[in-house]
């Protein structure tokens, strides 16, 4: 007997509980050898004042079966509330999001009927981080984290997946013409585990431009792969472009964790009337199966799914006169899909997945050989309102600072002394660049910082400069 693969399940809010019954229904018609629990998550969880949505006995499911199909869910407005899908992807090591985006054309309209391509998002790191602080009162910063090892994990899933699912190309988007540390390290890892996979086309794109692309000649795409941020957006911007959000799965994935769900929202307006599109939830759990070796059932499924589409049998989402042939509620539509397993499609191009498989193994981490680190200054960011920049100088100037010069002083990341602009517009925040020729240690940097602030100037935060194998680790202000 096939030992059934054991997963976690959430009905979720809204529409969720229908999509999910119907989800259901089609897999076991279709023999998909899975065990669910379930667990609650979401409005109710959150209403018994839990922050996150999540109680705690519902993550022993999800640690014992590390395999997570979750329908939509509601996030109370304001409160304080926290986002469920945040906690569980950084709780749970989810590193990699993917969502394919495809056109069903002539079924659902587009202007692109031959988008066929896969995001491939970074999902722990950037500025979804959440590190921010209030610096003085007129300035919030928030700091955007990208690490070498998130950085070359996502870029290398993104390449496995390519080669896994016979893709032929890889773009890699960011910002590095600005950002040109962070986002720079991330292109630089994408080139350099590129050289890895030569029979792979490779390419890079400024995200704005990258953005307009997508959203101009998306089918000029195969794989992307991106950033936190960049990822979330240009996510939405693709799968709008085919026409139809409502037909959007996506998986997050990690080492040895996999949550599958779609890409739409609970859609309270619409729960309960029995009429909701459970195709999104649907495609979401054809990516878990795969994931858990059950290619040929997924394949099953989603050539099942196909038929349904171009057969006209449509929710009154996609219902249109010219082109349906009959408009279904959420059950009917199931009920549709299960007659139709075993069938491929006539006009939509079968899909294949191979059988067995599952969930793609990584090899380890890059050895990154130690560089030299020396501390070679300080940037003390100080709040100040009515302040000249040659003021502040002037103020530095009275402190002793052992070694230490002030360089520049920067307003916004725009130089506003020595030689800034008198059109510069400031705010209350100031940082102050003290650099020195020789090793600086930690100890001297206390010692400054008190000299500073007994000087009267109020100290919002500071950050060491650090070089590494004698290259600056810190960034030019603008103009400098």
């Amino acid at each position: 007997m096939t030992r059934k693969t054991p997963i976690t399940i959430a009905r979720g809010d809204g529409i969720g509980p229908e999509i999910m019954d119907a989800t259901l229904r089609i897999l076991d018609a279709a023999g998909a050898q899975i065990a669910p629990e379930e667990i609650e998550i979401g409005k109710a969880v959150y209403e018994r004042g839990i922050m996150n949505g999540i109680e705690e006995k519902a993550w022993d499911s999800l640690h014992r079966t590390r395999v997570f199909l979750k329908a939509p869910i509601t996030t109370p407005q304001g409160g304080g509330f926290k986002s469920l899908n945040v906690t569980v992807r950084k709780a749970l090591g989810l590193f990699a999001n993917v969502r394919p985006c495809v056109a069903y054309h002539p079924y659902v309209k587009t202007n692109f009927p031959d988008m066929d391509l896969v995001i491939i998002r970074e999902n722990e790191e950037d500025l979804y981080a959440g590190i921010e602080h209030r610096q003085t009162q007129d300035v919030v910063q928030s700091i955007k984290l990208i690490s070498r090892p998130g950085s070359e994990r996502i870029v290398r899933y993104a390449f496995e997946y390519a080669r896994a699912n016979g893709r032929r190309k890889v773009t890699c988007m960011a910002k590095d013409n600005i950002m040109k540390m962070a986002d720079g390290l991330f292109h630089n890892v994408f080139d350099e585990i590129g050289k890895e996979y030569p029979d792979i086309e490779q390419e890079f794109y400024i995200i704005d431009i990258g953005t307009a692309r997508i959203a101009a000649r998306p089918s000029a795409f195969d794989v992307i792969v991106t950033e936190n941020l960049y990822g979330d957006i240009i996510s939405d911007v693709a799968v709008e472009v085919t026409g139809s959000v409502g037909l959007g799965g996506s998986c997050n994935i990690g080492t040895d964790f996999g949550m599958f769900e779609a890409v739409h929202g609970s859609a309270p307006d619409i729960a309960g009337k029995g009429i909701a599109n459970p195709s999104g939830l649907l495609l979401g759990s054809i990516l878990m199966l795969v994931h858990i070796g059950q290619g040929e059932v997924a394949e099953k499924i989603h050539n099942a799914w196909l038929r349904t589409i171009e057969d006209g049998i449509h929710t009154g989402d996609l219902y249109r006169e010219d082109l349906s042939k009959r408009k279904v509620g959420t059950a009917d539509f199931a009920d549709a899909v299960i007659e139709r397993l075993g069938a491929k499609p006539a006009k939509f191009k079968p899909v294949s997945y191979a059988a067995g498989g599952g969930a793609m193994v990584l090899p380890p981490l890059k050895n990154v050989p130690a560089e030299k680190k020396v501390l070679s200054g300080v940037d003390v960011t100080v709040e100040w309102k009515g302040a000249a920049p040659a003021d502040i100088a002037a103020r530095v100037k009275t402190c002793t600072l052992n070694g230490l010069s002030l360089a520049n002083i920067t307003n916004r990341g725009v130089v506003v002394w020595p030689d800034g602009q008198p059109e510069t517009s400031c705010s209350d925040q100031w940082r102050l660049r003290l650099t020195g020729s020789g090793n600086v240690s930690f100890g001297h940097v206390i010692e400054i910082l008190g000299k500073l602030d007994a000087a009267g100037l109020d100290i919002a935060k500071a950050a060491n400069l650090y070089s590494y194998d004698g290259k600056p680790g810190w960034s030019a202000g603008q103009g400098e």
